[in-house]
């Protein structure tokens, strides 16, 4: 018998610390002594189950049985020496059946005869003679299943609960910094931030608290679970979401965003009530609201424009800070824009960057020029719509970055 008391406390500790359900904990002990169990008592190719019944203490063990017929497993003859094995999941996508296994499999007519209403493709439990001493290896065998199925519980929860922040911003600490990558504490979980991911110029600090936009969640164990990004144009998005209820209660919606993360961002607001001036909400009284966001970015430069259906109107709105003087639509999702002599400059922007960001805002190309000289055609005056997209080189460095990752990983684990 088990002492019950202290396997109770135990399982409850675990579940409190780690955040997961006392069942998970419970199934993981339960697993590793099948494991032990198996290593010391039975043959490898069979599955053993191991049950604890809390109520008495009672551990019992159990040999697992499939139902099968002929047309769920192939039926190989013993002098074709092949090895009992399951198919690879190439051959699983071709249709291929995995070979009979006596040890893993039960024929459905012999299988009536232990349970009548027994049914293809369930599991049977036969019961096994019960044994509560294992050898060293035995042990040793059960401790990495239990550490392995608590770390996989763990992970499992850990997904479970940031799953539906996907998306949203979360706050967390630098924690620490590794080629190039920074560390940040979610709490239970630790999120990453891939050099591409962080404003350019930024500086980061350990035990900084910030906000962070969860990028992605993965699934795959081998990869830190938590992406998370500051350079991301949806951070902006979910910042201003926070900031303005408006925009948070849907009367105002952020139609477009075009980001240099850094160094400026536009912005394109609509107001989906009448009466509701969508550029004074997301500015705020005496631009308080856009100067919490742009304090959060780091003093990061935000355009807020109005958006508009009529492209005329919308493209001249995007050159703002620059006042238009005149939008001639052409063919091709192409506009030419003037503006005076003076504001020729901010149209363009330092490097073409108010005018690119324009383009990308409006999904239009914009050719800026002055209206006093409207043949010539100005330097960085003209951009092309285009997505914002990782060069392959951040590509390359990312993934690059993520298999470093893995092969530490395994290599602790």
């Amino acid at each position: 018998m088990m002492d019950l008391k202290s396997l109770s406390g135990a399982v409850e500790q675990i579940a409190s610390e780690k955040g997961i359900p006392v069942e998970k904990v419970m199934g993981a002990i339960e697993a590793a002594i099948a494991a032990a169990y198996k290593k010391e008592y039975r043959k490898r190719s069979e599955i053993i189950r191991a049950k604890i019944d809390l109520k008495t203490g009672e551990l019992q063990f159990f040999q697992v049985k499939t139902v099968v017929d002929q047309t769920t497993v192939r039926i190989v003859s013993e002098e074709e020496g092949e090895e009992p094995k399951e198919p690879t999941p190439a051959e699983e996508a071709e249709g291929v059946l995995p070979r009979y296994n006596a040890d893993r499999h039960i024929f459905l007519e012999e299988a009536v005869q232990f349970k009548k209403d027994a049914v293809l493709g369930e599991e049977l439990e036969f019961p096994l003679e019960t044994h509560e001493d294992f050898g060293r290896i035995a042990a040793q065998t059960a401790k990495q299943v239990v550490l392995q199925n608590i770390r996989e519980a763990e992970r499992s929860s850990i997904r479970e609960e940031f799953a539906d922040k996907e998306g949203e911003i979360v706050s967390g600490v630098v924690q620490r910094f590794e080629r190039g990558n920074v560390y940040i504490n979610l709490g239970r979980a630790m999120g990453i931030m891939y050099p591409n991911e962080s404003i350019p110029g930024e500086h980061y600090r350990l035990g900084d608290r910030m906000r962070f936009y969860v990028l992605a969640v993965q699934n795959d164990v081998r990869r830190p679970g938590i992406v998370l990004s500051r350079s991301h144009p949806n951070f902006v998005a979910k910042l201003f979401e926070l900031e303005v209820p408006e925009i948070a209660d849907g009367t105002v919606e952020i139609k477009q965003i075009a980001r240099e993360a850094g160094s400026r961002t536009k912005i394109a607001v609509s107001s989906n009530e009448e009466g509701v001036d969508p550029v004074g909400s997301a500015v705020g009284q005496r631009g308080t609201r856009v100067m919490a966001v742009t304090n959060e970015l780091g003093n990061e430069k935000i355009d807020i424009i109005e958006w508009s259906e009529d492209p005329e109107k919308f493209i001249g709105n995007a050159i703002s800070p620059a006042k238009a003087k005149l939008v001639e639509i052409l063919p091709r999702r192409e506009a030419k824009v003037l503006v005076a002599e003076d504001q020729l400059s901010l149209a363009i922007g330092k490097g073409g960057q108010n005018v690119r960001l324009a383009a990308k805002l409006t999904g239009w190309k914009i050719d800026v020029r002055s209206q006093s000289n409207p043949d010539a055609v100005q330097e960085g005056g003209v951009a092309v719509a285009e997505e914002e997209e990782k060069s392959d080189e951040a590509q390359k460095e990312q993934k690059e970055t993520e298999e470093k990752i893995v092969e530490e990983k395994t290599k602790s684990d």
